[in-house]
C-alpha cells in the first residue's frame, strides 16, 4: 500500500493574495464546493482575523463543506487564533494553521524577537489553538532561509505542545530541489517524534521551482503538499495543484504516494478559479492550458493518430478536458436550467433569483446558438452581484468605430439609482467607453490591466474581459462577459469600480507561509 499524500489547497487564502484576486463570500463558496467535489483533503478557507469579511467567508465554508477539512490561517497570537477557532466551529472537520517566522532576517527585521521568544510564542500558539481543535498545523515562515538547528528546535517544541502537522515553507521561493529535499530529510531524521506528525511543504514559485521543490520533498517524506489551483498566489504564485497531482499519478513508479483527488474535476476547477479571479490560464500551462493536449507538428500528429502514448503521457479526459459538454440551448426549459446550475455547484437563492437568471439565459441563447457550462458560470457570476455591490450599472450603450474616423462611445449608467448619460471619443471603442464612464464617475482610478479571453469556441462566443484598477493603494479586478466585446469591457470596468466603491478591495493582502 502506498502512503496517502494529503492535498492542502490554499487557493482561497494564499491564492487570494494575488493582486486584484479578492473574492466575495459567494465566490469563495463556489470554489470551495468545487474543491470538495474534487476531493481535496484540506481547504484553507482564509485568514479569519484579517477582516470581518474573511471571518464570514471562512465560517460560511465551514458550515457548507462536509467532506473536506476546513482550515483557517492564524498568526501565532491569541486574538488571531481565537478568531480562527470561532470561524471553523461549524465545520465537520476543522483545522487551525498557525505560523511564525523563523529565519534570522524575519526574526530580527520583522518580528523584532529573539529566537527564544519565537519558540516560546510558537508553543503558546499551539496551546491556544488546541482549545478549539486537535487538528493544529504549525508553519515556520521562511523556513527555506532558516537555520537548520533552529528549525529542529522549534519543531520539536511545537510537536511536544500538540501540533499534528509540521509545515516547512519555502516562503520566498529561494530553494532548489536537492537543497530543499536535503533540508526536509534532515529535519525528519533529527526531530524527536517526527514520526508522530505529518510533514508538509508550501513552496512559492519565484524561481519557477515550486512544483519541483514540492515533489522533491515528497520523495524524502513529505506527506502533505500545500498548493493552489492554476498555481495562483502571491508574487509568482504557489505550487500548482494540478501539476502536483498529475505528476504523482503519472509517475507512480517514482513517487511512493497516491492522492484521493478526482482528477476529472481538475479542468472544471481551473476554469472556475480563472473566471472568478480574472486570472487567465496561459495556453501552454501544464495540464489545464488550452494547448496542453494539442499537437501542431505533423510528426506528433502522425504519432498520436497511430498510438496516443507516442506523445501523450496522460489522457486529456482524465483531467476533465471534454467534460464541459454542450448542455443547453434556446429551447431548454427552466427545470433543465435549474438542474444544470445545481450540477455546477451554483446556489439558487430563490425562485425570483432563478427567474431573473433564466430570463438572462434566454437573452444569451438568442445571441449564441450553443450554451456551454462556461457561459452559465459567467452568467451566474454577474447574477451574484448584490445590490450593495452595484452602485454603477450599465443601462445602454452605443459605439461607433469607422476607418478614418475617431471612435465614439455613448453610454447610459445608473449611478446610485440616478440615470446618467455621457459621450466620449477615444483611440478605440474600448478606450472611448472607459473615458465615457470616467466622465460620469470621476473615480480617479488607474487602469493596470485589460485582458480579453473567449469563454468558449466559435465566432459567437462570449468574450470575457478582465479589468484591473488601482486607486489609493487599493487594487481590484472586475470581470464582464458578453457576446459584444465592447459591452463586456464596459461591464468589467464597472464591476471593478463597484468593488472599489464598496470597499471590498484589499489595501494590504494578508501575509502567510
Amino acid at each position: 500500500m502506498k502512503d496517502k499524500l494529503i492535498i492542502f489547497d490554499t487557493t482561497l487564502r494564499d491564492g487570494e493574495q494575488s493582486p486584484g484576486a479578492s473574492m466575495t463570500r459567494d465566490e469563495k463558496l463556489r470554489i470551495a464546493r468545487q474543491l470538495e467535489r474534487m476531493r481535496v483533503d484540506v481547504i484553507e478557507a482564509g485568514f479569519a482575523a484579517a477582516s470581518n469579511g474573511d471571518f464570514e467567508s471562512v465560517r460560511a465554508i465551514a458550515e457548507a463543506i462536509k467532506e473536506s477539512t476546513v482550515c483557517s490561517l492564524a498568526r501565532a497570537s491569541e486574538a488571531d487564533i481565537r478568531r480562527s477557532g470561532e470561524a471553523i466551529a461549524p465545520a465537520a472537520r476543522g483545522r487551525i494553521h498557525t505560523f511564525i517566522a523563523t529565519s534570522p532576517i524575519h526574526m530580527e527585521k520583522k518580528l523584532r524577537m529573539t529566537p527564544d521568544q519565537v519558540v516560546e510564542q510558537a508553543v503558546k500558539a499551539i496551546g491556544w489553538a488546541r482549545q478549539f481543535t486537535d487538528d493544529v498545523e504549525f508553519s515556520a515562515e521562511d523556513a527555506g532561509r532558516s537555520e537548520l538547528d533552529f528549525l529542529a528546535r522549534i519543531f520539536e517544541a511545537v510537536i511536544a505542545a500538540g501540533a499534528r502537522t509540521i509545515n516547512v515553507p519555502d516562503t520566498v521561493g529561494y530553494n532548489v530541489p536537492d537543497q530543499f529535499a536535503a533540508t526536509l530529510r534532515s529535519l525528519i531524521e533529527r526531530v524527536p517524534n517526527a514520526d508522530k506528525v505529518v510533514w508538509s511543504v508550501h513552496c512559492h514559485n519565484d524561481l519557477g521551482l515550486a512544483v519541483a521543490n514540492s515533489l522533491a520533498a515528497v520523495r524524502v517524506g513529505a506527506r502533505q503538499v500545500e498548493c493552489t489551483i492554476n498555481g495562483l498566489g502571491e508574487r509568482a504564485g504557489n505550487a500548482s495543484l494540478e501539476e502536483i497531482v498529475m505528476a504523482v499519478r503519472t509517475r507512480a513508479d517514482i513517487f511512493p504516494v497516491e492522492t484521493g483527488i478526482d482528477t476529472t474535476q481538475i479542468v472544471p476547477a481551473s476554469k472556475l478559479v480563472s473566471q472568478i479571479t480574472g486570472y487567465p490560464v496561459q495556453p501552454n500551462k501544464a495540464i489545464v492550458g488550452a494547448n496542453a493536449f494539442a499537437h501542431e507538428s505533423g510528426i506528433h500528429q502522425d504519432g498520436v493518430l497511430k498510438h496516443r502514448e507516442t506523445y501523450e503521457i496522460m489522457r486529456a479526459e482524465d483531467v476533465g478536458w471534454g467534460a464541459n459538454k454542450l448542455v443547453l440551448g434556446k429551447l431548454s426549459g427552466r427545470n433543465a436550467f435549474r438542474a444544470r446550475l445545481i450540477e455546477l455547484g451554483i446556489e439558487i437563492e430563490s425562485e425570483e433569483h432563478l427567474n431573473h437568471a433564466f430570463a438572462r439565459f434566454k437573452e444569451l441563447a438568442d445571441k449564441k446558438h450553443e450554451i456551454f457550462d462556461e457561459d452559465l458560470t459567467a452568467l451566474m457570476r454577474d447574477e451574484a452581484v448584490t445590490p450593495e455591490l452595484e452602485h454603477y450599472r450599465l443601462l445602454s450603450s452605443r459605439f461607433h468605430s469607422e476607418t478614418g474616423e475617431t471612435p465614439l462611445a455613448a453610454i447610459t449608467l445608473a449611478v446610485g439609482g440616478a440615470e446618467k448619460h455621457a459621450e466620449a471619443e477615444g483611440s478605440g471603442p474600448v478606450d472611448a467607453a472607459f473615458k465615457a464612464i470616467e466622465s460620469v464617475v470621476s473615480s480617479g482610478s488607474e487602469l493596470l490591466l485589460y485582458s480579453v479571453n473567449a469563454i468558449t469556441t466559435g465566432t459567437d462566443a462570449q468574450g470575457e474581459v478582465t479589468v484591473r484598477l488601482s486607486r489609493s493603494g487599493r487594487v481590484m479586478d472586475g470581470q464582464g462577459a458578453d457576446t459584444d466585446i465592447i459591452v463586456a469591457s464596459a461591464k468589467a470596468y464597472l464591476n471593478a469600480l463597484n468593488k472599489l466603491h464598496a470597499g471590498t478591495a484589499r489595501l494590504n493582502p494578508q501575509v502567510g507561509p
